[in-house]
């Protein structure tokens, strides 16, 4: 646990880096993907949290059970400074993964990006703010009027598809009620048919 526990144990002193330092910096000038600084972060927290709570300080407060078991004081404290930074990071892979956090990072990462390639100036307020205010809804209106469209004409083509699923439907119940009436006609000569036959073979002669 010595790369989880920066102290060291004989002297009591923690042994930490440079202030500030960062174990991934990347070159000068060169931009750090917001995912992997949101995973530094929760490394420093993690170093800084166990640093604060050294095993030192740990010992202090419970110099009976070191005194008695200090193999086993040791070992209670190893396991627990791990088992808190597991709970740490899988709370904030939750969290990640609950809003989504590494696509919208990534996202906003693009668009920092895409707005340092661009040349045109930046929108600014023109200072009256009606016509502000409408360049910024009309555009929106405008989208939302076209998904509206886009979504009633979907709607008109599913309504049409089923109007003529309906009709075929209804062709076929009267094509098969027509198919019946012409079997039941014909059974009816049929049976017609065998009467006759059988009156004509019943007669004396």
């Amino acid at each position: 646990m010595a790369a989880a526990r920066s102290v060291n144990a004989e002297s009591g002193r923690e042994e930490k880096g440079p202030e500030g330092s960062c174990p991934e910096s990347g070159p000068p000038g060169a931009t750090i993907p917001r995912v992997k600084l949101l995973d530094t972060l929760v490394d420093t927290f993690l170093q800084k949290l166990v640093a604060a709570g050294s095993y030192q300080r740990f010992t202090d407060c419970y110099k009976h059970l070191y005194q008695l078991q200090p193999e086993m004081t040791q070992r209670i404290y190893d396991k627990l400074v791990t088992q808190l930074q597991t709970s740490v990071r899988e709370e904030i892979s939750e969290i990640k993964a609950e809003g989504n956090l590494e696509a919208v990072l990534n996202s906003l990462d693009k668009i920092v990006q895409e707005s340092k390639d661009r040349t045109e100036p930046a929108w600014r307020p023109s200072g009256i703010p009606e016509e502000d205010m409408r360049s910024a809804l009309v555009p929106y209106f405008l989208q939302q009027r076209d998904a509206l469209q886009r979504r009633v004409h979907r709607q008109e083509a599913e309504n049409r598809q089923l109007a003529e699923a309906v009709l075929a439907g209804r062709g076929l119940v009267q094509e098969l009620r027509r198919q019946g009436r012409a079997r039941q006609q014909a059974w009816q000569a049929l049976r017609r048919e065998q009467m006759e036959l059988l009156g004509v073979l019943g007669e004396p002669e």
